[in-house]
């Protein structure tokens, strides 16, 4: 069971894991320019946080499914958000941006979740 006083460390992690696996990500995606990166490390900076914490008070408080239900609709939310601040800032214009933030979202969650289970 998660202890909510560890929340501070988790959410660290869990940026710290992001930022870095969405960076990657997007180097592979021929994402060059480094406002483009900044800004994409700047969005998780933003985004992240709210997306760990929150699913983590609902697992605490209602249990694990209420705690799914939290993480789809906040990654759903999430990635309609990047995309549009990524249609607004990113000069990278061969990707669609919400497609990138689709991309990048997609593999941040499944690679966290690779590495939770190990």
């Amino acid at each position: 069971m998660i202890n909510i006083k560890d929340l501070p460390l988790i959410m660290i992690k869990c940026l710290v894991c992001t930022i870095i696996i969405e960076v990657l990500i997007a180097l592979i995606l021929k994402i060059r320019d480094k406002k483009d990166i900044l800004n994409i490390v700047l969005v998780n900076v933003v985004t992240n946080p709210i997306v760990v914490s929150l699913p983590i008070f609902m697992l605490v408080k209602y249990g694990y499914n209420i705690r799914m239900i939290t993480l789809v609709i906040l990654e759903i939310i999430t990635v309609i958000t990047e995309g549009f601040i990524y249609l607004k800032v990113l000069k990278y214009k061969k990707i669609n941006p919400f497609l990138i933030s689709l991309i990048l979202n997609v593999s941040s969650y499944l690679i966290g979740e690779v590495i939770n289970m190990l």
